[in-house]
């Protein structure tokens, strides 16, 4: 019997249980530390077009890697059921992954579908998507047009040798600035570049890109290296932390702290002190913000992760391509999430540090449940 034909039998006894099931209200659905549930991301492929150091490195995902099958891939309309049913659970935020979203086809049919939805409170859902651009300057207007909210651009490095060295591609900076430009061309505001700094690798360009997007209405963070997943040979002495960061930056612009624009925001945000616009540090490392974390996470083919670190998600998939009601899937979908614990970074130097025995099962790849 397949993991999806196994789950049918449980979700059915559930809902059997509470044949009056309602939708519960956003503010019961917390999990175990009293996190609601307010963003969701959806992996949309675990393709890309370029093999980042952190994330796809080419010795691991080279010629010979098997991808997905594209009928294991959730199709829009399955995507588009189950965005509804997590914004019925208190989500208020789609944000597309993957691999590389933009090369989805057809990914604007999707953003129609989901920027049509409403939030608990009636309001417009933001729909938005993380990219690292390569095919931006073509596809810029036409995800603006569907209803794309706001857009985060991956981007480490400026120059030629320290992209390519970081990307893993012979990819031009400059394809990723045209992108850019192209996205700001056609009103996406603030653009949000997001620069994973590795020390020895890139982090003798902090100063240059900050430099480069200073009043430029674009909001450049600045990321600590993660171990995501098990292939990128993470190790903690290559982390360079968010206070070297802020030192680095403070020594060439002034800069003053700014509020959180809404509570579980990831980011540390900054401005420059003469008005030059923002920047932000991301420091998951060594200044882990699990105890907000409000964020569930459905990979390429249905399930659902409830952290970046997981070792293993609950399918959606099956049930649902197996005829599962939306209450059944709504108790599924609130059952995991009341259940949740997960506080990978908080105690993460315990689970780095310990005998190998004892360290947490293979991680889940980036590529495969998004960023």
């Amino acid at each position: 019997m397949t993991d999806a034909l196994k789950i049918i039998p449980t979700v059915i006894a559930t809902a059997s249980a509470v044949r009056n099931y309602s939708v519960p209200d956003v503010t019961r659905i917390t999990d175990t530390m009293r996190r609601p549930m307010h963003d969701l991301r959806v992996s949309v492929t675990d393709r890309c077009n370029m093999r980042c150091t952190y994330c796809m490195p080419g010795d691991v995902f080279g010629e010979n890697h098997s991808f997905l099958p594209r009928a294991e891939l959730l199709n829009f309309d399955e995507i588009e059921r189950l965005a509804k049913l997590f914004i019925q659970s208190g989500v208020q935020k789609i944000r597309l992954t993957g691999g590389e979203p933009l090369l989805r086809r057809n990914i604007e049919r999707l953003i129609e579908k989901l920027a049509r939805l409403r939030t608990l409170e009636g309001k417009p859902v933001e729909v938005a998507m993380t990219t690292n651009a390569v095919l931006l300057s073509q596809q810029a207007q036409s995800l603006k047009d569907a209803g794309l909210s706001r857009i985060n651009i991956s981007l480490d490095g400026l120059t030629e040798e320290t992209f390519r060295r970081m990307s893993g591609s012979d990819v031009s900076v400059g394809t990723v600035l045209d992108g850019i430009a192209a996205a700001q061309q056609a009103g996406f505001a603030p653009i949000k570049v997001n620069m994973v700094v590795k020390r020895g690798a890139n982090d003798h360009e902090i100063i240059p890109m900050a430099g480069h997007f200073r009043n430029s209405g674009v909001v450049l963070r600045f990321i600590e290296y993660m171990d995501v997943g098990s292939t990128n040979g993470w190790r903690m002495d290559e982390v360079v932390s968010a206070q070297e960061i802020l030192e680095q930056v403070v020594q060439h612009f002034p800069i003053q702290q700014v509020d959180p624009n809404y509570t579980g925001e990831v980011a540390e945000r900054w401005r420059y002190a003469d008005g030059g616009g923002e920047i932000g540090v991301i420091a998951s490392v060594t200044q882990a913000f699990c105890h907000e974390c409000t964020r569930a996470r459905i990979s390429t083919d249905g399930k659902l992760y409830t952290c970046l670190f997981a070792s293993g998600g609950a399918d959606l998939r099956g049930p649902l391509r197996l005829g599962a009601t939306d209450q059944m899937l709504i108790s599924l979908i609130a059952g995991q999430w009341k259940q949740r614990s997960d506080r990978y970074s908080q105690l993460r130097h315990a689970a780095t540090t310990a005998p190998a025995a004892e360290r947490p099962r293979k991680k889940i790849e980036m590529s495969y449940i998004g960023g």
